[in-house]
């Protein structure tokens, strides 16, 4: 009787143990998303099953589609643009860095009611695609955007010890909101904020960071953020990163590269952060080679 009851229990287990995952993204538009290729290759790397749903959500149905997610056997979800700042307001508990940041890109769903708790991987797969080598301590760095991708940027490189912040937008008024919690939460490094349009050159910055989806496929791919002649003007040390993943090599690095500047794709911070995920949703840590083979097989 008792080998029968041991046996029960190893088979239960082994089935628990194989569970099927409900995971999905939302935001809108989600046409360029290669987060499912890379969430699939992520999870198959640590021998998990799971079911990746590309839900595209206007801000309007953001309420809905959350309520949809909790009570239809969803264990966790990416968020995109346009939801990563006001997801924050309707999640149960967040982790530090999406409360530093105010901002949330990933969420699980756990417990008998159903919770959401909101994370942000950004900021670590932000900071994870620098490579080792470039020093920004005591540095400023320029980020083009004040939208939550921008956010998780400037905590990032807070932690990487920049001295001050530049950030570039199309309206000062709702940017300063932005730049004022940021003042707030970091006292030590310096905050200042400047029209996007009017940029005729930069302050000497030792990286300028793309967190605007200008040059993205599908919106605006053709463009770039900074034109040709301040790109030239720049020092050859400076370094340009693209957080925009598709195209890999968007025009803005096209253009950085024929100009001698060193360049930073966002593709690696799209695999660490997605990395991060797959460990808060499943406590294993998947293979980011084999997350990377399948993301440029898709581009």
């Amino acid at each position: 009787m008792d080998i029968m009851i041991l046996v029960m229990v190893i088979l239960k287990c082994g089935k628990r143990d194989k569970m099927k995952y409900k995971l999905g993204i939302i935001g809108y538009p989600l046409g360029h998303s290669i987060s499912p290729v890379i969430q699939k290759a992520g999870l198959q790397s640590v021998g998990l099953d799971a079911d990746y749903d590309v839900l595209e959500t206007s801000a309007e149905d953001l309420l809905e589609r959350l309520k949809y997610l909790r009570f239809n056997g969803y264990h966790g979800f990416n968020v995109t643009i346009p939801h990563k700042i006001p997801i924050s307001f309707f999640v149960n508990d967040m982790d530090e860095y999406s409360n530093i940041a105010g901002c949330i890109n990933t969420v699980k769903i756990t417990g008998e009611h159903k919770e959401l708790i909101g994370y942000n991987t950004d900021i670590y797969g932000f900071k994870t695609a620098i490579p080792a080598d470039v020093n920004l301590i005591g540095k400023r760095v320029c980020i083009l955007g004040t939208g939550g991708a921008a956010r998780a940027a400037a905590v990032g490189l807070v932690e990487k010890g920049v001295s001050a912040i530049d950030f570039y937008c199309r309206n000062l008024i709702n940017a300063q909101n932005t730049i004022n919690y940021l003042r707030d939460k970091f006292t030590k490094v310096t905050f200042e904020v400047h029209q996007i349009q009017n940029i005729i050159s930069f302050p000497e910055p030792a990286m300028i960071v793309n967190a605007t989806p200008i040059g993205m496929k599908g919106y605006a791919a053709d463009e770039k953020p900074i034109s040709d002649m301040v790109l030239q003007s720049l020092d050859k040390s400076t370094v340009i990163y693209d957080i925009v993943y598709n195209p890999l090599t968007t025009e803005l690095l096209k253009s950085a590269q024929k100009h001698g500047l060193r360049t930073i794709e966002g593709l690696d911070m799209l695999l660490y952060q997605a990395q991060r995920a797959i460990q808060i949703w499943t406590d294993k840590t998947p293979d980011v080679r084999d997350m990377k083979i399948a993301a440029l097989r898709s581009l």
